[in-house]
């Protein structure tokens, strides 16, 4: 594969050895690849002549689908599961975090790993993409905060470039409920030059309080429940960005469309509507278990009061 240090950005091990000092000191349980978005199919192909299988198939009439609608493709080896990712954006589209993926491959560093020399995104865009991955998942893992504390160790980061592009992004608020989260869990300064910028972010420092107390409990929230749309709607400081948000995770189809139900490439589009007639049914469920959970309370109650 001598043409990947052209093509690749990696980043899982790289944090290891370029933020860490040493690769010893954080476990990376597979290898992520940024690739561009019109390379994916070749570099695919490449990898299942090395012997990785997809671990999710895509049918091929979908495949572009896919490329369009997702964002990563996780592959596997006889090795194990998950050992290798594809990824050609920093979030799921339905996200509504359109990085600049052209800018993220111009801004590149070289750095070394293991005696080789690969690229790696800057600190600037690792900073960004790390805080809204965190967020994603509820900042549910604490070595995910970790590795934004190493690369703030670094101490030369272009604040006014990261302020002004968590603007343009609409992730402000993700950034500063980040930064709060590192410096109140793993006692690592706010960078001084935004220090009174997230101090006066009060709906950044509810938000921050809130998850410091929910880790220890092991609150976590589950992309496919009313709770993590909440979560991320309360998250986006622009309302476009929530009407965005809402839109993509309500029409935007995926493996489980493409699973439950196969249509013919030409009508493609209604797996808009069988997305949204499944997230019907799911909240049919929740809501039909919500009743059954607050009726056995209800029956607890009058049980304890007879």
């Amino acid at each position: 594969m001598q043409w990947a240090s052209k093509r690749f950005l990696r980043r899982g091990i790289v944090l290891s050895e370029v933020y860490y000092g040493d690769m010893a000191l954080r476990q990376s349980g597979d290898m992520d690849f940024f690739v561009r978005r019109h390379d994916v199919a070749r570099i695919q192909s490449a990898i299942r002549q090395l012997g990785y299988t997809l671990r999710v198939p895509v049918p091929e009439d979908a495949a572009e689908d896919y490329i369009a609608s997702g964002y990563e493709c996780a592959f596997e080896s006889p090795a194990g599961r998950n050992l290798l990712e594809l990824q050609w954006a920093l979030e799921p589209h339905f996200y509504a975090v359109d990085f600049d993926m052209d800018g993220l491959f111009k801004r590149a560093v070289n750095v070394t790993v293991a005696g080789r020399r690969v690229k790696t995104p800057s600190a600037e865009d690792l900073l960004l993409g790390l805080s809204v991955h965190a967020a994603k998942h509820g900042w549910g893992r604490l070595i995910w905060l970790c590795d934004i504390a190493q690369i703030l160790k670094q101490g030369n980061l272009n604040w006014d470039w990261v302020q002004a592009h968590a603007r343009k992004f609409g992730i402000e608020r993700i950034l500063h409920v980040t930064l709060l989260l590192v410096n109140r869990l793993l006692a690592t300064a706010i960078p001084a030059p935004i220090e009174n910028l997230i101090r006066a972010d009060r709906a950044a420092r509810a938000f921050a309080d809130e998850i410091a107390v929910a880790m220890p409990h092991g609150v976590s929230y589950e992309e496919q429940q009313i709770s993590y749309f909440r979560l991320v709607m309360r998250l986006r400081e622009r309302k476009m960005d929530r009407l965005r948000f809402l839109a993509r995770s309500t029409f935007t189809p995926g493996p489980g469309e493409w699973e439950s139900l196969r249509l013919p490439e030409v009508l493609f589009p209604l797996y808009r509507l069988v997305r949204l007639a499944r997230l019907a049914s799911r909240l049919a469920r929740i809501t039909e278990r919500n009743k059954e959970r607050m009726l056995g309370v209800t029956i607890k109650s009058c049980r304890v009061r007879v």
